[in-house]
């Protein structure tokens, strides 16, 4: 059985766009047979890192900051997926930004160079093998989620998984609207999750489905 967490940082939780492209998502990985845990970071008590790398040098693999992402560490060493959702803020919610930061734990500090880059990896006792992004924004462009996509990337690379891809909805407050569009946008997500369960894969032809335009970028200025 496939096992996935999945982290919901934004602090509208259930009631945010970025929850309505997380809650098909996650409903297509849970009917292709996945087990599914999510976490909203808002509901969590995640303390800011301390930087003091206690989980590195003193004793590994153990933080030292006695919160609630001693109850999510377990879950996260078991899933063979972690899906990162969040809106774009400036460049993300602080909770959230917390919580990849408390990551450090399940990082083995034995670091490599590829392609001129400082990598490290996940300690042996965490599965995690693939990383996906489920982000939402108001802004009309798929370009103004670069810094966020590459956040996500760049974590992935650090840790040595496979970064998926990136499920963006722009101008995501256009889905209140539920037309047909949107239930579109909804079904290309749900599929995508299925997709990702049974073959490993999201193709980019679904990908584009999620963040398809629901209007024109002229009609977007005028309102």
């Amino acid at each position: 059985m496939t096992r996935v967490v999945a982290v919901n940082g934004s602090p509208s939780m259930e009631k945010g766009n970025t929850d309505r492209i997380l809650t098909p998502f996650l409903e297509g990985m849970r009917e292709a047979g996945a087990e599914v845990d999510l976490h909203y970071v808002k509901r969590m008590d995640v303390k800011p890192c301390k930087g003091d790398f206690f989980c590195w040098n003193e004793n590994p693999g153990t933080c030292l900051i006695k919160d609630e992402m001693q109850i999510v560490y377990p879950s996260l060493r078991r899933a063979d997926i972690l899906v990162l959702a969040a809106p774009v803020y400036i460049p993300l919610p602080g909770e959230m930004q917390n919580f990849l930061n408390r990551l450090c734990p399940l990082i083995d500090p034995v670091l490599t160079m590829r392609n001129g880059r400082t990598r490290a990896r996940f300690r042996s006792d965490v599965k995690i093998k693939k990383v996906v992004l489920v982000s939402s924004g108001g802004w009309y462009e798929k370009g103004n989620f670069d810094t966020v996509i590459r956040i996500a990337k760049e974590f992935a690379e650090d840790v040595s998984v496979e970064f998926v891809g990136a499920l963006v909805r722009p101008h995501s407050q256009l889905l209140s609207r539920g037309d047909l569009q949107s239930k579109k946008v909804y079904e290309a997500a749900k599929q995508a999750g299925s997709d990702l369960v049974t073959t490993g894969r999201i193709s980019q032809k679904r990908l584009d489905a999620i963040a398809k335009p629901l209007i024109s970028e002229e009609e977007f200025s005028k309102a």
